[in-house]
């Protein structure tokens, strides 16, 4: 069993779990509710383990273990926490694997962090909070979000999402697809065919954004948004090897 450690910081006291090894820190980043107690952020961290790999996994404020209330979280609340977690325990360079929303995270922290070695996104889903929340609001929900300050929407994978007019409007403080992203480093993204939450059209739009000596798209046919059997956490283990192994 991982022990669980925490960092407190002005804002939240901050739950993770490191394994400690060597080469770059892999870090992963979990998703919109998700937390590092889910199959990937597990599985990663076994496999790094029998690698000897160094790794880390963590929670967002509102998220898992972490303090805080969920709905009162945003994008730029959650890529501080992680930015923090991840300078307080890796003391070298980090590969960046973000699922989902952790991807667009991780597309956040690539610009802040000054040793990325490289970066995984499965299912990533930058700019969520507009291209597809906000885009796919009836005028009544736009109202509801900016005049109420929130609203209530349908999720497959649990409990309603609650989205508030803050997250809407910190959202496009960190907005990433409407200019280039330097990524000087490996970069391959999976996405899965049958992904509900997250369209292969966000994958080809990231895969355009990003500047990268060295990057691929790879489409997993059949795969959903969870992109967690067994054979997608292999394709991940061989991303990862591929970035930085």
């Amino acid at each position: 069993m991982t022990d669980i450690r925490y960092l407190e910081t002005p804002t939240a006291r901050l739950a993770y779990a490191r394994s400690p090894g060597v080469g770059p820190t892999i870090v992963f980043l979990s998703g919109y509710k998700s937390d590092m107690d889910g199959t990937k952020a597990v599985h990663l961290q076994a496999w790094a383990r029998m690698q000897g790999r160094d790794y880390l996994r963590l929670d967002y404020s509102g998220h898992g273990r972490s303090s805080g209330a969920f709905e009162d979280g945003c994008i730029g609340d959650w890529a501080r926490d992680a930015e923090a977690v991840i300078r307080h325990v890796a003391k070298g360079p980090v590969i960046l694997v973000g699922s989902s929303m952790g991807g667009w995270i991780g597309c956040l922290l690539s610009q802040r962090l000054p040793r990325v070695a490289g970066f995984v996104g499965i299912a990533a889903a930058p700019d969520f909070t507009e291209d597809s929340f906000w885009a796919s609001f009836t005028e009544e929900q736009r109202r509801q979000v900016m005049e109420q300050g929130a609203v209530h929407l349908p999720s497959a994978y649990g409990d309603p999402y609650v989205v508030t007019r803050r997250l809407i409007e910190d959202g496009r403080d960190h907005l990433v697809l409407r200019t280039p992203l330097r990524m000087p480093w490996p970069v391959r993204l999976l996405q899965g065919t049958e992904d509900e939450a997250v369209s292969r059209d966000t994958a080809l739009r990231l895969l355009d954004h990003i500047d990268s000596p060295n990057l691929r798209l790879t489409l997993v046919k059949g795969a959903d948004h969870r992109f967690s059997d067994p054979a997608n956490l292999a394709q991940i283990e061989q991303a990862i090897l591929a970035v930085g192994g």
